[in-house]
C-alpha cells in the first residue's frame, strides 16, 4: 500500500521511484532549447551573460549594457497558450493545475519586476527555438535596445 502525503487539502500518493528519477532529470538550466538559442545568438555575434541571479526571475540570457533579458521557457512547465506541448497530466490533476498556475503567476510577476527597473524582456518558447524566424525575432529585439543604448551613449 502506498503512503499518502498531505497536500494543501488533498492527500496524494507518494511518487514512485520511477517518477522520482524522471523528475530529477528535468533541468532548469542549459536545456536543449536554451542551448539552441545561445548558439544562434553567439553565431550572430552577440555576447551575453547567463542566469543572472541578481535580477528578478534569474533570466536565462542577459545583455547587461543593453538592459535586455531573454527567458527560454519550456512550453509544458510555463503553459505556452495554444501549443501542443502544453498538456496537463491526468494523474494528480489538481496538483498539476495548481503548480502550473503558480509558475505562470511567478513568470508574470518576475517579468513585471524586470520592466519596473528598466529592463526589456523577451520570452522564447521551447517550440519556437527551432523556428526559422527566431533569428529575425532576436535581432529585432536586440537592435531595438541597441539603438536606445547608442542614443544614451551619444547624449551621455
Amino acid at each position: 500500500m502506498k503512503k499518502l502525503r498531505k497536500g494543501d487539502d488533498i492527500a496524494y500518493p507518494e511518487p514512485t521511484e520511477q517518477r522520482r528519477r524522471l523528475m530529477s532529470r528535468v533541468k532548469s538550466r542549459n536545456t536543449s532549447p536554451e542551448l539552441k538559442v545561445r548558439k544562434l545568438l553567439h553565431a550572430m555575434g552577440y555576447r551575453f551573460r547567463l542566469h543572472k541571479c541578481d535580477l528578478p526571475g534569474t533570466p536565462d540570457i542577459v545583455f547587461g549594457p543593453l538592459k535586455k533579458a531573454i527567458f527560454v521557457h519550456g512550453c509544458f512547465w510555463h503553459r505556452h497558450d495554444g501549443c501542443r506541448k502544453t498538456t496537463t497530466p491526468t494523474t494528480r490533476r489538481e496538483f498539476w493545475v495548481s503548480k502550473f498556475q503558480a509558475n505562470v503567476l511567478r513568470d508574470e510577476r518576475k517579468m513585471h519586476e524586470l520592466k519596473e527597473i528598466g529592463w526589456d524582456v523577451m520570452v522564447v518558447w521551447e517550440c519556437e527555438s527551432e523556428a526559422p524566424t527566431l533569428a529575425r525575432h532576436l535581432t529585432r529585439f536586440l537592435r531595438r535596445s541597441a539603438r536606445k543604448h547608442r542614443r544614451r551613449v551619444e547624449r551621455g
